[in-house]
């Protein structure tokens, strides 16, 4: 083993570690960790041997204001070379101002990027519940973060899934298994242009 190790270029083990800062939608609530799109993501690359490890810190019902309070403790455990935040639902959904919500994103990504890492921020959007102009102002504090902390804008995967009842759990606000390999293959594509993106950005 150690021969068949000594002929592969130390480069060849060099990993691309995503550590992903979520909510239930990436904790897999309410399925078993195996279902998963973390977790089905993770396996494509390993059938792949693509040298990208996902370091999943997602919590079911964090906040913005919860992560804040772990993600130094995280980035020092875990050293990841890219941070995916994919947070805020839970402050939405909640009715948590817009200014706060803002704030809390940009010292998330704020603090990745000082310990060194690539963010990307995922574009949340929230059910029409509060009204079109909270809606409205939650959803576009997402590009606002993004321009001001120059972090990667990503789109959220919930959009093609949510307006699909057969891929939704019966609360109406979480994926079900069937909707799992969607989400890793928008995942793979959309972290494929991320990662090419922060390699040409160094």
């Amino acid at each position: 083993m150690l021969f068949a190790l000594a002929l592969h270029p130390i480069s060849s083990f060099a990993k691309d570690r995503i550590m992903i800062i979520g909510d239930s939608l990436s904790a897999g609530y309410g399925l078993k960790q195996a279902q998963a799109w973390v977790n089905l993501l993770q396996n494509k690359y390993d059938t792949q041997q693509k040298p990208i490890e996902l370091i999943n810190t997602a919590i079911s019902g964090q906040t913005t204001d919860n992560a804040l309070l772990k993600v130094d403790a995280w980035l020092k455990a875990h050293k990841p070379s890219h941070v995916l935040i994919e947070l805020g639902g839970n402050d939405g959904i909640r009715g948590f101002p817009v200014k706060l919500l803002r704030k809390h994103l940009t010292q998330l990504v704020t603090k990745s990027q000082q310990a060194g890492a690539h963010v990307a921020l995922m574009e949340i959007h929230i059910p029409p519940n509060l009204g079109p102009r909270y809606t409205q102002m939650f959803t576009q504090s997402y590009e606002k973060v993004a321009n001001k902390t120059d972090a990667y804008l990503m789109p959220y995967f919930m959009l093609p899934i949510a307006v699909n009842p057969a891929l939704m759990q019966d609360d109406n606000l979480h994926p079900n298994a069937k909707a799992q390999p969607l989400i890793r293959d928008f995942m793979e594509k959309e972290i494929a242009t991320w990662l090419s993106s922060s390699k040409h950005n160094k």
